[in-house]
């Protein structure tokens, strides 16, 4: 293992993005392109530190926005608290996609059936994104995000393809798997805090009857997979952005062309 190139005592598997110099987590500043040691900070880019909250998490402030508009709009389509017209029309299920109806795979992640799975959601959404828009930059976290919602749908269509699921959690998931990479990079462990998250949260996906664990492995490994993409497309200077679009848009489209054979191999 590689030392931090300003505190030789302590082990690292992060490397500046500019000058690649090992750095440690308190060397690190994060860019709109990757991870920076301080000089490469000062003289190249206008950074801020992770733990800085000069920079608000608007994309996550947007979804959140999003997610609770659609539930008052399914209230007020005369469903109660744990249903209404917009969850009706927009939830996933075999049966729908089967018909054509591909936008329940994005719509069912901005639906929830009720208060209750609305507000869990939506406080891990802001925790997690409050976190991690900042590190990975908006336009990135927003690719993963999605990404994680169109794997979960795919999850729950293998895992149960009757049921009419909704909810963010997938995406959420997502945000967990991204976590897990970014700490992993930054310390060189996985057995730290997103991991511990990772297993209490599948526990209970798997304890509690109802639960779309499908559609959380799903979201956990489209989190995974697409932010190893966007730190491997650091590689390719010059085209990182480029690399990473593609990387990420074909992960999206790989699921919705699996997730739609499945369906039709089921229907």
């Amino acid at each position: 293992m590689e030392t931090c190139y300003r505190h030789p005592n302590r082990e690292t598997g992060v490397r500046c993005s500019n000058c690649e110099r090992p750095i440690c987590p308190d060397c690190m500043t994060t860019t709109s392109v990757g991870m920076r040691c301080p000089e490469c900070a000062r003289q190249r880019t206008k950074a801020r530190t992770i733990g800085s909250t000069a920079e608000d998490p608007v994309l996550t402030y947007a979804l959140i926005g999003i997610n609770v508009l659609a539930a008052l709009g399914s209230l007020l389509g005369g469903g109660g608290t744990t249903s209404g017209s917009l969850t009706d029309d927009g939830g996933l299920s075999q049966h729908f996609i089967a018909e054509g109806e591909y936008y329940r795979l994005i719509t069912a992640g901005f639906l929830h059936a009720g208060l209750f799975h609305l507000l869990t959601n939506m406080l891990s959404l802001w925790i997690l994104g409050t976190i991690l828009e900042p590190a990975l930059g908006s336009w990135r976290f927003g690719l993963v995000y999605f990404v994680s919602l169109l794997c979960g749908s795919f999850g729950a269509l293998l895992m149960s393809p009757d049921a009419l699921t909704v909810g963010a959690s997938g995406a959420i998931f997502g945000m967990l798997g991204a976590g897990l990479i970014l700490e992993w990079r930054a310390t060189g462990k996985l057995a730290g805090n997103y991991m511990t998250l990772i297993v209490i949260n599948l526990v209970f996906s798997f304890a509690f009857p109802g639960v779309s664990y499908g559609g959380h492995i799903g979201g956990l490994i489209g989190g995974l997979v697409g932010t190893v993409v966007i730190i491997e497309a650091r590689r390719f200077r010059g085209y990182e952005t480029a690399v990473t679009v593609a990387g990420l848009i074909a992960i999206g489209v790989l699921s919705v062309i699996v997730a739609y054979s499945k369906v039709k191999g089921l229907s």
